[in-house]
């Protein structure tokens, strides 16, 4: 079974095809056969050794991804799930030495996979799964009401686009950040005031909401630089594991998505709100399997709107 992971750490050129063992499910399990795995910011974070201290026990190939699509080709005995083989399914993945997403067949808790949008190919479902789960689970921290206003930072990637069509959908405000090229799509995501996106966003947010914020969601993982625009007693959904000092009363919600990782039913709801339209898939460019250095190459060198995607 082929699959795509560093031998040594390094950068994008330390990904490299690797043969590995093929596995099976067991109980309460399920494989599938990866058509299309999704490129992340954090999926950098596997091979350039930033996770190394995690990884010390582990052996090679390290092999980064969390979210992939593909068919169901396989149930552990005793697995309670509706899917059956041959199905189109999507999932959150949690890396963990050579069990990562960038791999022709996975073994995964079937708390982690669901069926594809209707409508969507494995593509655009394998962008769904880790920032779909990642907003929604922002959202729930910050608890807020409907009529309250967030700010999201970050808007035009894939976890601030989600969160402010999660947002928008449970009645939220929503003041998101923007690059010029980027206003007109934050605005079609949903986001009732678009701000000049930079290091005075907290300053550009304020001349909006004078009073301040509810929270905000930082995906443009800006931290204490966005405190200045949350209102005495708000929150931050942060990401990236950024832990700092909080001020005023504002609550400091580091985002976990691993806390979501069989989560199934919030993984379903969020398949069916692809479907109903409350959320966009968006797919920036694929390359295949074999060429995963260069589409990390290109993340890196950003200004990507929508997900870079690994074909296999």
């Amino acid at each position: 079974m082929r699959v795509v992971g560093a031998t040594e750490y390094g950068g994008p050129e330390a990904l490299r095809v690797v043969e590995v063992p093929e596995r099976h499910a067991g109980p309460g399990e399920v494989r599938v056969r990866v058509r299309a795995a999704a490129v992340n910011p954090t999926d950098t974070y596997v091979a350039s050794g930033d996770r190394k201290k995690a990884q010390q026990e582990q052996e090679p190939p390290y092999v980064p991804g969390m979210d992939v699509a593909g068919v169901l080709d396989e149930i552990g005995e005793g697995t309670s799930t509706d899917l059956a083989v041959g199905e189109h399914v999507m999932a959150i993945v949690v890396p963990s030495g050579s069990h990562g997403g960038y791999a022709e067949s996975l073994v995964l808790p079937a708390g982690s996979v669901v069926r594809v949008p209707a409508g969507a190919d494995d593509v655009a479902a394998s962008t769904l799964p880790m920032n779909g789960l990642t907003a929604r689970r922002a959202l729930d921290l910050l608890a807020l009401r409907p009529g309250q206003v967030l700010a999201v930072t970050g808007a035009a990637g894939a976890f601030g686009g989600y969160v402010i069509q999660l947002a928008k959908a449970e009645g939220l405000r929503v003041i998101a950040d923007a690059a010029p090229k980027d206003e007109e799509l934050v605005r079609e995501l949903g986001a009732d005031v678009v701000v000049p996106r930079g290091d005075d966003v907290a300053e550009r947010i304020r001349e909006v909401e004078p009073d301040g914020v509810d929270a905000v969601a930082d995906g443009a993982v800006q931290n204490e630089l966005v405190l200045p625009a949350v209102r005495d007693g708000g929150a931050v959904a942060t990401v990236r594991f950024w832990r700092g000092e909080a001020e005023r009363g504002i609550a400091l919600h580091p985002v976990l998505v691993v806390d979501y990782a069989e989560e199934r039913e919030l993984l379903d709801r969020l398949r069916a709100q692809v479907e109903d339209g409350t959320l966009t898939l968006r797919v920036a460019r694929t390359f295949p399997a074999e060429q995963a250095a260069e589409a990390h190459r290109t993340l890196a060198a950003g200004g990507t709107r929508g997900r870079l995607v690994l074909e296999f």
